[in-house]
Order: structure tokens, then C-alpha cells, then sequence
């Protein structure tokens, strides 16, 4: 497993890398980092299997950094000597949350729950994808809510916006329908002839699109009146599945 940690002070850096090597003799620390600058540029160059997260830095918190990644495809502990960051940190759907100072025992704990998610047999998730992938517009998505499950016809869907770990499904009739999944996750299952991740909190139906407007940056606005904005390098890819030119 190749690590980053993340931390303005470098004595809790320490710490970790010192309960690291006592615990773990599998585990590489490929890189530290003080700010979310740093931060960002070490994990898009190594691609990492795990990062310890210290929530405030200086320049910016944990979440502004998770909230620079489309796609978070490594395990996430937070650090914090705060524990009011709980709520949100859950919706980040994070291994562990680690107050300071950090117990050792909590510590390895924690990078054994990292493990047992990136050990997870490849084969068992490809399949499970598979399954998923039968989804088609004249068919149903169940939507696990917090009453049970919610049957939606999937031509009605709008638009899904995400938030953290959650995504928000807006529908037809009106209704909104909040699940505690990433957005990935719908964007993976969803008909790729009909959907379309315009930005990286965003999936809209282009069956839904009522007009597309290029009024400082990218935007279409939806059934319903909802403006979405498209981002940059999505704007290209949406063009071209609208069948319009720029």
C-alpha cells in the first residue's frame, strides 16, 4: 500500500510516519505534504492507495482538496483535532476520522479497514458493475432513500447533482430524491446515450436540455428552469453528443 500524508504541521507528520513503521512493514510513505496545493500535485502524480488528511491547513481545508478530484479513487483517513467536522466528513464516505492526538491503536485500526476495502476482489466489483449496467431509459432505478426504496422511471430523470458522498435526483413530477452514493456510481449504470456527467457535481438527461448558453462560460438550462454549468472540458464532449458545434 503507497501512502501520502497530508498535514500543515510537520511534528504530526511525524507522528504518522513514526506509528506507520511501527505497525505496518507493508506500507511505503510515498510523500508528505503542508498545504492542498502540495497536496493535489503528489497525489495526481503517484496515485496513492491511501492519504491521511489533516482537515484546517492555511490555505484551505481537507474537503477543497477531495473537492479538486472528478473521480476520489484512493481511501481517505482524516486527521483533525477537531471533531466537528464529523457530519461532513461522512459524506465523503472516508475510512476513519482520527482525532489528535493520534492513538496508536486507533491509527492501525483504521489502516486496516483502507486494506480490507483496496483488497476487495476486483472480479466481485466488475460484476456487480456489470449487473448494473442493464439500466435502460424504458426502465426503473431503484433509489435507496432514507424511507426505503423508491422506484423511478429513468426517462424521468432530470438532472443529478452531487454533494460530497450524496447524490440528489431530480425527476419529472417534481420530486427530489436524496441517496447516500457517489455520483460515479449512477454515472456508471446510467443509458451513456442519454446521460451525460456535464461537471464534476453534475449528470444531466440531455432529453431534458431546453437550451444551451454561452454567457460567461457554459451552461444549459433544464426542464424546470434549473441552469447547469458545464465545464470546460466537458464542453466539447456535450457538443458533440447534442449533435451542435461550437
Amino acid at each position: 500500500m503507497n501512502i501520502i500524508i497530508i498535514d500543515d504541521e510537520k511534528n504530526c507528520r511525524g507522528v504518522i510516519q513514526k506509528l506507520i513503521g511501527i505497525y505496518f512493514k507493508d506500507i511505503h510513505i510515498i510523500g508528505q505534504a503542508a498545504n492542498i496545493d502540495e497536496a493535489y500535485t503528489l497525489i495526481k502524480k503517484h496515485a496513492p492507495d491511501l492519504i491521511f488528511l489533516d482537515i484546517e491547513m492555511p490555505n484551505g481545508d481537507g474537503f477543497e482538496l477531495l473537492d479538486k478530484f472528478e473521480n476520489i479513487d484512493f481511501q481517505v483517513i482524516f486527521t483533525t483535532a477537531h471533531d466537528n467536522h464529523a457530519a461532513n466528513a461522512i459524506k465523503y464516505h472516508v475510512v476513519d476520522y482520527l482525532l489528535k492526538p493520534i492513538d496508536g491503536d486507533e491509527l492501525k485500526e483504521a489502516v486496516e479497514k483502507a486494506k480490507k476495502i483496496l483488497l476487495k476482489p476486483v472480479d466481485t466489483k466488475q460484476s456487480e458493475d456489470n449487473n448494473q449496467k442493464k439500466l435502460e431509459m424504458n426502465g426503473q432505478i431503484g433509489l435507496p432513500v432514507k424511507e426505503g426504496i423508491v422506484f423511478v422511471p429513468v426517462s424521468d430523470i432530470i438532472r443529478i447533482e452531487s454533494d460530497g458522498g450524496y447524490s440528489t435526483f431530480y425527476t419529472a413530477d417534481k420530486e427530489r430524491y436524496i441517496v447516500a452514493k457517489n455520483l460515479i456510481e449512477y454515472e456508471n449504470i446510467l443509458p451513456p446515450a442519454h446521460f451525460f456527467r456535464v461537471h464534476k457535481s453534475h449528470i444531466i438527461n440531455i432529453k431534458k436540455v431546453k437550451k444551451y448558453i454561452r454567457i460567461d462560460g457554459y451552461f444549459v438550462e433544464m426542464e424546470g428552469g434549473t441552469m447547469v454549468e458545464i465545464s470546460r472540458r466537458k464542453k466539447d464532449e456535450f457538443l458533440e453528443m447534442m449533435n451542435l458545434t461550437s
